[in-house]
């Protein structure tokens, strides 16, 4: 069993980060999930998150959505 995360497999662990991070915003910013999520995957820490290099698939919902916040959203 490979439990090796790469570029190829990043994928399938993105999901919940972002589930999580879009329910944190939609509920601190008053908005629908979906502007949330949109909101999310338009941003720089999510274009830095599906680079598996930069390793943030590590950092939990909180730590990336204190990320997104020092964006000004």
């Amino acid at each position: 069993m490979n439990l090796t995360v790469d570029q190829k497999n990043l994928h399938l662990i993105l999901p919940s980060k972002v589930s999580w991070v879009a329910g944190m915003l939609a509920e601190d910013r008053n908005m629908s999930t979906l502007e949330a999520v949109k909101a999310f995957y338009a941003s720089e820490t999510y274009k830095q998150l599906e680079k598996e290099e930069t390793k943030m698939w590590h950092l939990g919902p909180v730590a990336l959505y204190q990320s997104l916040l020092k964006e000004n959203l």
